[in-house]
């Protein structure tokens, strides 16, 4: 992208190599700004170089962007300027410790107005969501990824611009809907598979954007289940999940479905490996299935309390 668009810039906070822009700095070093430990001034600097027509990239871990939300909404998002926030190193990152979990990411962006908010469930879809943030005029955008390796799947083609605020239904089911966002997709593709084996059958959405949330696809949810899922690795207090609930809430529906949110619970996490932090959680594959059998147990028919036991 930044071979064909002489506009676009990247920027960190002395995390060059952890946000993964060596290459980018080695091909355009002109285009390639290290401003040190300094978050704020990355967002400022950034907002200055957007508001002179340029298209710059803040790569920050998550973190570390909290030090700057003063400058993301006075200095980016009221001005609704067109920056870009790849925020890395989000979710639990392990051995990293209990300082480095980005688990508020989600919450302190999705108050921002003006601010699109998205998480890709992989490399590709990361590609696809940078084009996307780059191609809006109009704001910021955000996009989230964790620590670590993507799940290698194969590229898409040249990156394409998604329609904002609209999901990607990845498995079709009638028992339970399944709506996660990010590096939590494929467990809950995985959960869906161990629960289709116990006779409990999930349609399975990555929501892609935590905002603006595809609303159709709530309604159409809310409409025909009655148990609703939603999973992130974000803090439960005010993320994608609380956002799902406060858009129920607005529809003042009657005999509305059951809903879990699925999350980082509240408090702090201390220092393991992301497997075992995800694990104790709840936030696996297995523990997914497991949290959602005992739901369809307690709520479902009796062949699906039965199956789910």
């Amino acid at each position: 992208m930044a071979a064909d668009d002489k506009r676009i810039h990247a920027i960190t906070a002395a995390m060059p190599s952890g946000t993964g822009l060596t290459a980018f700095k080695s091909s355009y070093p002109e285009r390639f700004h290290d401003v040190g430990i300094a978050e704020g001034h990355a967002v400022t600097f950034a907002a200055a170089l957007a508001s002179a027509g340029q298209r710059p990239v803040v790569a920050l871990y998550s973190t570390f962007l909290q030090r700057a939300v003063d400058m993301v909404i006075h200095d980016v998002a009221l001005q609704k300027l067109p920056v870009v926030f790849a925020i890395d190193r989000a979710g639990v990152v392990g051995e990293d410790g209990p300082t480095h979990h980005g688990v508020f990411d989600f919450t302190y962006l999705r108050m921002v107005p003006n601010m699109v908010v998205m998480a890709p469930r992989d490399e590709d879809q990361l590609r696809h969501m940078l084009a996307t943030a780059l191609a809006r005029e109009d704001g910021p955008s955000s996009l989230r990824y964790p620590r670590g390796s993507g799940l290698g799947v194969p590229l898409e083609g040249r990156p394409r611009v998604l329609e904002i605020g609209t999901c990607e239904v990845l498995a079709e089911g009638d028992d339970v809907a399944l709506l996660a966002v990010g590096a939590m997709v494929q467990p809950a593709m995985e959960a869906a598979r161990i629960l289709a084996g116990r006779g409990i059958s999930c349609r399975v959405v990555d929501m892609r954007f935590i905002k603006p949330l595809d609303q159709a696809q709530l309604r159409e949810v809310w409409e025909n289940f009655r148990t609703v899922v939603t999973v992130e690795e974000n803090a439960v207090a005010g993320g994608f999940g609380a956002g799902v609930l406060e858009w129920a809430a607005r529809q003042n529906a009657v005999g509305h479905p059951r809903v879990l949110n699925l999350g980082v619970p509240d408090e702090f996490q201390e220092y393991a490996s992301r497997k075992e932090l995800l694990a104790g959680m709840g936030l696996s594959a297995e523990g997914l299935a497991a949290t959602i059998g005992r739901a369809v147990a307690e709520d479902g028919t009796p062949s699906q309390a039965e199956s789910a036991s």
